[in-house]
């Protein structure tokens, strides 16, 4: 990458200043996720959806879809690992056809990073665990929402509330976070 990325502690810092009270928000992924899930206020009861203790990746764009129809005033975040994206980030085309302002963050580190952690220090390889800094955003213009990009600490914020502008206006959008890999939860037993 070689690039400036993104702290995800600071990501998810921003996201929870700027969240809404009725915000519900969705978990599909492993290390991303995780820090989100320790920084992250739920808003009320029924307002973070994951898969649970057996993290079934995949589901985020599912239950994105239940959440958005069941509560349509409501702003509905998936936050998705980079890995975990890709068993449904397809359900951008959904969110379109049926008019559902779903909001999506991808925490692309390049990385299966939760399993990578413990794999390189047992193994001494990162074997199946490195992926590419996919273009996530594109993917999601592809099937008629929205993608923003964002690379720096310093424009989290802008993207943030660019994606809401999306979401007031109803549309759906899915922003592309650069993240660095950190040893926040070393040592983290995940389960």
């Amino acid at each position: 990458h070689g690039g400036e990325v993104v702290n995800p502690l600071a990501w998810f810092r921003a996201l929870e200043r700027l969240l809404p009270a009725n915000a519900v928000l969705v978990g599909d992924g492993g290390d991303f996720v995780a820090c989100g899930a320790y920084t992250l206020r739920p808003r009320g009861p029924l307002s973070w959806l994951d898969p649970g203790v057996f993290g079934t990746l995949g589901v985020g764009g599912g239950f994105a879809v239940g959440a958005a129809a069941v509560c349509p005033a409501k702003q509905v975040w998936i936050i998705w690992g980079d890995g975990s994206s890709g068993y449904s980030l397809a359900e951008y085309d959904t969110y379109v056809r049926h008019k559902m302002p779903v909001l999506s963050v991808i925490g692309n580190d390049a990385c299966w990073a939760q399993i990578a952690r413990d794999q390189k220090e047992i193994l001494k390889d990162e074997v199946g665990c490195t992926l590419s800094f996919t273009d996530y955003h594109v993917v999601a213009k592809g099937y008629g929402g929205q993608g923003l990009l964002c690379t720096k600490n310093s424009d989290i914020d802008e993207v943030i509330e660019k994606a809401q502008s999306i979401h007031h206006s109803g549309g759906c959008a899915c922003i592309n976070a650069h993240i660095g890999i950190t040893d926040f939860r070393k040592g983290s037993i995940s389960m």
